[in-house]
């Protein structure tokens, strides 16, 4: 840490630093130890790392730390020089003193004379170890011990530098923000960078313009022949010779200027771009080698032997996403060692070794982070999970038998959902896997699970490498270019018409072994119509297994890199976009959300009619249908004043609330808008003012469908420009029908 300013930290502040660097030494070691007590390097380094925090917490007067640290020191030079042999009791005992170390460098009242009870009784409990007894809290044998919750770490004041960077390096504090903001900056400067490839092409395209038409003066002057030097013509068509000849001369050298100005820039907007980059990321290991001694623990105390492998460690991934797997890795490694991993004796009788190993892999794979949780345990048993899953009416006795393993594996992540018959302090409340999706799905990601009887369970998480950068497929949808992020996506296709099938009125192709509904990106997003003219759609799948949907878009436009950027929070939740980018030349481009499209879907396929893809086969049909808006927060009676309009031949679209429905009534004519007037976002009321001050919309009748029947709310729904008011009550009868018909006259004609 030479050549820092450390004026700023208190010297309490650089202990903590140390002994966060120090403990994790010394937790890795006991863990080796524990394998391998006799271990000399092991034995070495956790020697060294308990000498070094005793004299640093010697020089600061820290005398709780200075006691803990010394015992530390002893019982392990003690192993070095063989007087003692390390057993598991002497590893409880060690790991406690390493947790007593952080207690007794926290501000009072933990640390400092707070902490003396647990000294004292550290103290004893190594003593007794050391000389051939059980530690303070040894359960008998053959019964799970529980080494007790550890001692509440404290966040270090000072990140200590990573392990192998030069002594000159200096360590600056900033915050995320900054670091977004300083990322973002960074790739518009790439954009920018970017921009001067189109100019050098259109100057390349005017080069090859500039080449014919000096071929063709060349092609005149040769078919001329020779000509009189005194001639006006001959002199002019050789200065143009000349022109022309200079001006290409010119612009190759312009060209050679600007393709050097291009690339240099490029490179350093790709330099500066990469090492920002690189300043968000950390090693995946950093934020996960705390759980070895979770594992270890958790095992202990349920009468298990567990070890955790940590591969792959050194994979870089981004600061943000890192905090962010810490619950979701401590609810799969829990579950890992709990419902996953055998008692010893059940190991030894299945074939296996005692201990159990659980591998917690990180790997860079296609642009994305795969982090994969397996254990070498007993596996899902699927009968079980069979009989849970029915248990739980999450499924009919008639469907239960048919469904596939994966199928099976995929109700873990139910919010609720336990194969455990008895909760405990670790499992059995279903709690778990529902988080831990939800987790990766909000950094669109997505999880997998698989699992084998008697080999053990793996699951695996695909991650981007960092939430300011994701890769997409860039598209066209009514002549603007939309993203989709690529983690979102199952495939893209070319879908021949041919190939659309009609089933139960919604429009489906086959996709592998099971039906795909289709939906264009154009009604979705409300931008119009789609272009109905092509032999061929371009479509992207979207979704899994009942989900799934074919969104069909205008064109591909290619994948792309691109940075995030949030959109203004002033904004609110944008319905069906995430975020922003720019590309290329500069301009705009916004970035759908999956998750939110997928629901959109749902809802304008569960209104019973897809409006975009019909149109352009049904418009003699609608001609002779009138259609209507219905506006309703209530699924129930949105879906009975459709089934009612419906029944009597009128063409029925339905919005969830007075924004969708304003939003709908002014991207597609209607003949009639039915409302209701309490509903979230937008009431009914100020949706009826919003239509009639439109000069476009006024002339469309609009009806309240409400359950207040008081003279003032009538009043106050006429008053704001409603054509009728009725009441919910009216549904046993005609009476909504006959209101419609007096409104806007029968369906058909």
């Amino acid at each position: 840490m030479s050549g820092e300013d450390l004026s700023q930290f208190s010297m309490l502040d650089l202990f903590r630093a140390e002994l966060d660097a120090q403990s994790q030494a010394l937790t890795a070691g006991l863990l080796a130890l524990e394998r391998d007590p006799v271990a000399p390097d092991h034995l070495e380094s956790c020697m060294r790392a308990a000498h070094s925090l005793k004299g640093a917490a010697r020089i600061i007067d820290l005398d709780p730390a200075v006691r803990v640290a010394h015992a530390m020191e002893e019982c392990l030079v003690a192993a070095q020089h063989g007087r003692l042999r390390l057993t598991h009791d002497h590893i409880d005992t060690l790991l406690k003193g390493v947790d007593l170390l952080a207690v007794a460098a926290s501000e009072p009242p933990a640390g400092g004379a707070g902490a003396e009870p647990q000294i004292v009784q550290f103290l004893q409990a190594l003593e007794r170890a050391s000389n051939g007894g059980a530690a303070a809290d040894a359960a008998p044998a053959g019964e799970p011990r529980d080494p007790g919750p550890p001692a509440p770490l404290v966040p270090p004041a000072l990140e200590p530098p990573p392990q192998g960077a030069a002594g000159s390096d200096r360590m600056v504090r900033i915050t995320a923000q900054a670091m977004n903001r300083l990322l973002g900056l960074a790739g518009e400067s790439l954009m920018e960078a970017r921009r001067l490839r189109p100019f050098a092409d259109r100057l390349v395209r005017q080069k090859r313009r500039h080449h014919d038409l000096a071929k063709a003066v060349d092609g005149l002057r040769a078919a001329l022949g020779p000509i009189d030097p005194d001639d006006r013509t001959a002199r002019a068509l050789a200065e143009v010779q000349d022109k022309l000849a200079q001006s290409e001369d010119f612009l190759v050298e312009r060209l050679a200027e600007l393709d050097s100005i291009d690339q240099r820039a490029t490179d350093l907007a790709n330099r500066l771009y990469t090492e920002t980059l690189s300043s968000r990321m950390r090693p995946f290991e950093d934020g996960v080698r705390h759980f070895s001694r979770a594992v270890r623990d958790l095992a202990r105390s349920l009468g298990k032997e567990a070890r955790l492998e940590i591969v792959g460690g050194g994979a870089g991934i981004d600061r943000d996403i890192l905090d962010q797997l810490d619950a979701p890795l401590g609810h799969l490694l829990r579950n890992a060692v709990d419902h996953g991993l055998e008692t010893p004796d059940e190991r030894v009788a299945a074939g296996k070794p005692r201990e159990g190993v659980i591998r917690l892999e990180a790997r860079h794979h296609a642009g994305l982070l795969q982090v994969i949780v397996a254990d070498d345990g007993q596996g899902v048993d699927v009968e079980r999970l069979r009989h849970a899953v029915l248990a739980n009416g999450l499924v009919t006795q008639e469907t239960v038998g048919d469904l596939g393993e994966a199928e099976l594996l995929e109700f873990l992540f139910l919010p609720g959902f336990s194969m455990k018959t008895m909760v405990s302090d670790v499992s059995g409340r279903g709690v778990g896997l529902d988080a831990v999706q939800s987790m990766v799905k909000q950094v669109r990601g997505l999880t997998t699970v698989s699992s084998t009887a008697g080999e053990g369970t793996q699951f695996q998480l695909q991650l981007p490498l960092t939430l300011s950068v994701i890769r997409t497929l860039l598209v066209e949808i009514a002549d603007e270019p939309y993203a989709l992020p690529l983690t979102g996506i199952t495939r893209t296709l070319k879908l021949p018409r041919a190939d659309i099938e009609v089933l139960e009125g919604r429009p489906h192709f086959r996709f592998g072994e099971r039906q795909v509904g289709l939906i264009t990106a154009h009604e979705i997003l409300g931008r119009g119509d789609a272009r109905s003219d092509a032999a061929e759609l371009s479509v992207v799948v979207l979704g899994e297994g009942e989900t799934a949907y074919g969104l069909i878009v205008d064109r591909f436009l290619g994948e792309r890199e691109l940075v995030v950027r949030p959109l203004d929070p002033r904004l609110a939740k944008v319905k069906d976009i995430s975020a922003a980018a720019l590309i290329e030349d500069g301009s705009p481009v916004l970035i759908i959300d999956v998750d939110d499209l997928l629901r959109s879907a749902e809802k304008i396929a569960s209104s019973g009619r897809l409006r975009t893809l019909q149109r352009a086969s049904a418009t003699a049909d609608r001609a002779r249908r009138k259609r209507v808006l219905v506006v309703d927060d209530s699924l129930t009676v949105r879906e009975l004043e459709r089934k009612i309009l419906d029944h009597h031949g009128y063409e029925v679209e339905v919005a969830v609330d007075g924004m969708d429905g304003w939003n709908v009534v002014r991207s597609e004519p209607f003949d009639l808008v039915v409302t209701d007037i309490d509903m979230p976002r937008m009431d009914g009321i100020e949706l009826v003012t919003l239509i009639k001050r439109d000069a476009r919309l006024r002339g469309v009748p609009v009806m309240i469908v409400s359950y207040k029947d008081r003279e003032e709310d009538r009043r106050r729904g006429l008053d704001a420009g409603a054509d009728y008011y009725l009441t919910k009550g009216s549904f046993h009868d005609d009476t909504l029908i006959h209101a419609v018909v007096d409104l806007v006259g029968p369906a058909s004609g």
